[in-house]
């Protein structure tokens, strides 16, 4: 691989960047990004809304440095609230994004599905998003919120702690795929490892719903090379980008360079994800970090906007 192929080195404190900080004029400098690439905007298919007091509860556990953040330092860059968050999004060009929002325990999904149905109603630039968990009657709060709209599932399988080819999801699993809604889900080892985490577990799942239209957040990290199998295998199996490549991210757990040709074949099935609002470094600097990958404008403008554009509809 060429060397200007690689990802550039991390730069001091793990979470620095040297190209742009939060505030100022990020907003200018995201624009410009997307202006270069001619696309009306980005796409953002993992950025977290949820009922403010479990956000705060999400932040406070990054605070104290919790277990399942490897015990890493993760100041929160956009620690502001609801509305500042949603209009700063817009002022990136953020055309559309998600509430990706998740329980840790039963009874609690149903709940939030109720929530997110609201948010979307009074954000109509959200894809309206649900989650799911394995519980008696997950089938039917899951097909309930497919027919109220929702158009993104969200699965954190590290945080729920659960097993995804667990048997109260299946039927669930099998409502989606049918449907075709797509689901982002956390299911790799990164920051930390889970119980069920890693390509082993969701491998059973897809090998019963070949058809289910899995996005792997993070692009899998820290396996990298065996969930680009899995997209390689499955043809509905996408990536998100959520904080890959990022000084913070190579740092701890970098990519592969030689995966990296892996990747650009895959071009038409990477989605932008960022993680905003719990991201420790400025959204920009996600973007910067995909652009000195070398992989061309084409996969940028595919995997900031095309990609997304296409599967959501929009």
């Amino acid at each position: 691989m060429n060397d200007h192929h690689r990802p550039a080195a991390a730069t001091g404190s793990r979470g620095s960047t040297s190209d742009v900080t939060p505030g100022g004029d990020e907003a200018g400098e995201v624009r410009r990004f997307w202006g270069r690439l001619g696309i009306p905007g980005l796409i953002d298919v993992h950025t977290h809304f949820m009922p403010e007091r479990v956000l705060h509860k999400v932040w406070d556990y990054f605070d104290t440095q919790g277990p399942l953040t490897a015990g890493l330092e993760w100041p929160i860059a956009y620690r502001r609230a609801e509305e500042e968050r949603t209009s700063l999004l817009r002022e990136f060009g953020v055309r559309a994004f998600t509430a990706m929002l998740y329980p840790h325990k039963p009874g609690m999904a149903r709940w939030l599905n109720g929530w997110a149905a609201d948010f979307a109603r009074r954000t109509p630039d959200c894809l309206h998003t649900a989650t799911l968990f394995p519980e008696p009657g997950a089938e039917t709060y899951v097909r309930q919120a497919v027919e109220a709209g929702a158009r993104v599932f969200k699965a954190h399988v590290q945080v729920g702690g659960y097993d995804p080819a667990d048997p109260l999801l299946q039927p669930a699993w099998g409502v989606l795929a049918e449907a075709g809604v797509p689901v982002v889900i956390h299911c790799g080892s990164g920051p930390a490892p889970g119980r069920h985490t890693g390509p082993g577990p969701i491998a059973r799942v897809l090998a019963r719903h070949p058809r289910l239209r899995l996005i792997v957040a993070h692009l899998g990290m820290p396996e990298y090379e065996e969930f680009l199998g899995l997209a390689e295998r499955y043809e509905q199996v996408r990536l998100d980008t959520t904080m890959a490549f990022t000084d913070f991210t190579e740092e701890l757990m970098p990519f592969p360079r030689r995966a990296l040709p892996r990747l650009a074949r895959l071009g038409d099935r990477v989605l932008l994800g960022s993680d905003f609002p719990n991201i420790p470094y400025a959204y920009a600097h996600q973007l910067h970090a995909l652009e000195r990958l070398g992989l061309g404008e084409k996969w940028l403008r595919a995997v900031c906007h095309g990609n997304a554009a296409k599967l959501f509809g929009l």
